[in-house]
This record gives C-alpha cells, sequence and structure tokens, in this order.
C-alpha cells in the first residue's frame, strides 16, 4: 500500500464524513442519518459534484478497506462472551440462521432471474446477505465482481436496516435472541448496529448471527454456484 497525498486525504475525508455523520445520529436518531448511510451518500455526492474518479477516491479508501478483515475476525469476541446463551440455544439458532442465509441467497438468485443477469453478476449477487469482506472473498472465488458484491451487500444492509425493526414488531418478535437473529442474519453489520439500540443482548446475538452466516454463507456460495450454473 503505497503511501501518497491524495489516498491521505481521501482517507481523511471518509473519517471525519463518517464521524460527522455519526454525531449527528447519535444526537438525533433518524435513521437516515446513519452513519454508514450517510456518508456513504455524501461521499457519493462529493465524486459526483466533484467529477472525481472512483479510483482515485480508492487510492486512500483502500486503506480503510483493509481493516475489514481484522474486523471480521474481531467478532469472535462477542461469540465467545455468549458462547453459553448459544449453546443453551443452539438448535433454534443455527437452525434459524442456516435458514435465513439460504432465504438470502435464493432471493437474490430470484433477483437476478428476474432481471436476466448475467453468470458474473449472479455470481456477485448471491453472497449479498454475508458480511462485507467475506462477501467480497465469496464473489471473487467463485467469478463474480467483488467492488460490486459489496455494493449489493450494502444495499441489504441498509433495506433490513430500515424495514427490518417494522417486521420484527409487526411478526411479534419480541425476544432478544429473535431480534438479534434476525438482524444479523439479513443485514449483517448494519443490522448489529441496529440491535445496538435495543439492548446488548440484541446486539451480541446479532454478532452471532453475523458471524455464524457468513461461514455457512461461504460453504454454502460455492455449492449453491454450482447448482444454479448446472
Amino acid at each position: 500500500m503505497e503511501f501518497n497525498v491524495t489516498a491521505a486525504l481521501f482517507a481523511a475525508l471518509t473519517v471525519v464524513v463518517y464521524l460527522l455523520t455519526n454525531y449527528l445520529y447519535v444526537r438525533y436518531r433518524k435513521t437516515l442519518l446513519n452513519p454508514v448511510l450517510a456518508s456513504t451518500a455524501i461521499i457519493t455526492l462529493i465524486l459526483v459534484l466533484g467529477n472525481i474518479p472512483y479510483d482515485a477516491y480508492m487510492t486512500g479508501g483502500s486503506w480503510i478497506g483493509t481493516l475489514l478483515g481484522p474486523a471480521v475476525v474481531a467478532l469472535a469476541i462477542p461469540l465467545y462472551k455468549q458462547r453459553n446463551l448459544l449453546f443453551a440455544n443452539l438448535l433454534p439458532i443455527v437452525s434459524g440462521i442456516a435458514i435465513g442465509v439460504a432465504v438470502g441467497m435464493a432471493s437474490g438468485i430470484l433477483f437476478t432471474q428476474l432481471f436476466r443477469f448475467s453468470e458474473e453478476l449472479i455470481l456477485t449477487v448471491l453472497p449479498k446477505s454475508l458480511t462485507t469482506p467475506v462477501a467480497m472473498q465469496v464473489a471473487s472465488n467463485l467469478g463474480g465482481i467483488p467492488s460490486l458484491a459489496a455494493v449489493f451487500v450494502m444495499v441489504a444492509g441498509f433495506t433490513g436496516y430500515i424495514i427490518g425493526p417494522v417486521l420484527l414488531k409487526w411478526l411479534h418478535i419480541d425476544s432478544a435472541i429473535g431480534r438479534g437473529i434476525g438482524l444479523g442474519t439479513s443485514a449483517h453489520g448494519m443490522g448489529t448496529a441496529k440491535a445496538f439500540e435495543y439492548g446488548q443482548q440484541e446486539a451480541s446475538m446479532s454478532s452471532v448471527a453475523m458471524t455464524l452466516s457468513a461461514v455457512l454463507g461461504a460453504l454454502l456460495g460455492p455449492v449453491a454456484a454450482w447448482l444454479l450454473l448446472l
């Protein structure tokens, strides 16, 4: 990773915009002010208005992207802390996550079939319900487009973040395990951020769901791709 002033400026811009939107979100608690959603929109607007190529921005944006790997590894911490709850409810937790991963992949496949996507795009959409670094790696291994897979992951995360709480309320899912598993499996990091607003146990279970869904998704992705492209 070569250092240059342009890269440092774009990396700093990303951090500053995120911190600003996070401050606004913590203060006003409006969904559209979610730091990931709002900072993405602001940075995109800056790039468009400034006519700045995406590749130029990514000279610095990629610096932050390298932190995604360690962030995923760090998810082992809440998994370990909630081991007792996990083992006590192993069957419903694992079955719920497995069904969530399968539904996430199936919905992506149906979407691609509806719009007649190419094989490359199908393999890109397939891991959309996994956390970003895992989805990018799975998409790359399957022959998809990693950077575009990250976009689909964000779309899935934003959708789950906004609609997830409404569905939980509508379906009368009010247990900590149910909320955490639902949000973490369907909306990964964004879902976990929302789970933190419910409570520590929901957040922990969402982290567990995000971690296990990433593992299951990495295993099921190649199988799903093989069956789809037979």
